[in-house]
């Protein structure tokens, strides 16, 4: 049996900029969003748990909207992460601008 072609395409899209990407700084932030992608680990186990008891589908969807959100607030804790790395630079610096419109967009459409 032949494998699997490897796709090119990597999980982590390529930064259309030069800088380096932000870290998670301070550690409370990573803390913070370690916690809440814990919670929502657990949150899925469950809904998978309810799925293979046969459970009512309303319950499975309440229990998906809470996962759902809580993942919404995870990655909305990322962009303020990084909104704050970039505001740490110079903010009157154009590429800087760049990247904080840049940013605000993504807020935007995932919003």
């Amino acid at each position: 049996m032949p494998s699997p072609a490897k796709s090119s395409k990597s999980a982590r899209p390529a930064s259309k900029s030069a800088a380096a990407p932000a870290a998670l700084t301070p550690p409370s932030h990573q803390q913070d969003v370690v916690h809440r992608l814990r919670r929502v680990e657990g949150q899925i186990r469950g809904v998978l748990t309810m799925i293979e008891r046969d459970e009512d589908c309303d319950a499975i969807a309440q229990q998906l909207a809470a996962a759902r959100k809580a993942l919404d607030r995870a990655f909305y804790e990322m962009m303020a992460c990084s909104l704050e790395m970039e505001l740490q630079g110079t903010p009157t610096d154009d590429k800087a601008r760049e990247r904080i419109a840049e940013k605000t967009r993504l807020l935007a459409k995932y919003a």
